[in-house]
């Protein structure tokens, strides 16, 4: 219960300081052609782990702005403080706040926060998934054609050709329709409750992915790569959808139809 109680305490508090300063001028630095970092995703992590370690000083964390500290006694935090950062940096008020917990190798909860609608999506491991309190399950959408999907594009979009404008081009004339939104934990927690019925994405980092896969697991989706293997959230695909239109959408991926 500590344990989670400090997840929700960090990505609330995190989240409303992102809030609180959307649309401010601030720093905005390059890590590549148009990989963004901001101040406020520093600011937003040091918040993050500033809780933890408070709480639990002997945890291990990995957080995309800082160097990995190492885990002691199997648990691990997996922080993304802000998912959507060129949106935030635009001022778009399209992010979130993602922290994962893993113990022994497995992702036991998983808390996303998006601010800007007070939405908080919270799963643990065999205890279902909930937003603001509230049961959530995935869709019951039996049919590509019928599906409403998202997707996200690599940061390394214009220097490789796996970029995904293949897939993109492939399900825009399969599915009822795509969007792109810019935060991908975001994305998939709505699948989780079932706001699309799928969503697919390369290149993603163990911080997108942690405490959003849970959440669809949690709501009885599935989670795996594109070839519907076993998903890992250091893997280079994620696959994520309500189950029923799962085995559509690896056809679609692998070229089978």
């Amino acid at each position: 219960m500590d344990i989670k109680n400090t997840a929700l305490h960090a990505a609330k508090t995190a989240g409303l300081l992102l809030r609180e300063k959307l649309g401010a001028k601030q720093r905005i630095e390059y890590k590549g052609a148009i990989d963004l970092v901001t101040e406020m995703d520093k600011r937003s992590e040091a918040v993050i782990i500033k809780e933890i370690k408070k709480k639990f000083p002997d945890h291990g964390i990995m957080a995309e702005e800082s160097a990995e500290f190492p885990a002691r006694y199997g648990c691990r935090w997996i922080i993304d403080p802000l998912d959507g950062t060129t949106n935030y940096a635009h001022g778009l008020p399209v992010f979130c706040v993602s922290i994962g917990f893993e113990k022994a190798g497995k992702i036991i909860l998983g808390v996303v926060y998006n601010p800007m609608l007070d939405e908080m999506f919270v799963a643990e491991k065999g205890c279902g998934a909930r937003l603001n309190g509230k049961r959530i399950k995935v869709s019951g959408t039996g049919s590509l054609d019928a599906s409403l999907l998202a997707t996200g594009f690599p940061y390394d979009i214009r220097t490789t050709q796996k970029n995904n404008l293949d897939h993109f081009s492939a399900f825009a004339v399969r599915a009822q329709a795509i969007r792109r939104a810019g935060a991908a934990a975001l994305d998939l927690c709505y699948v989780a409750c079932s706001r699309f019925d799928g969503f697919w994405e390369l290149k993603l980092k163990p911080w997108d992915t942690a405490a959003a896969t849970l959440i669809i697991k949690e709501a009885g989706g599935r989670v795996t790569g594109f070839g519907n293997e076993r998903f890992s959230i250091y893997g280079d695909e994620c696959l994520a959808s309500n189950g029923r239109i799962h085995g559509d959408m690896v056809d679609v991926l692998t070229g089978r139809i």
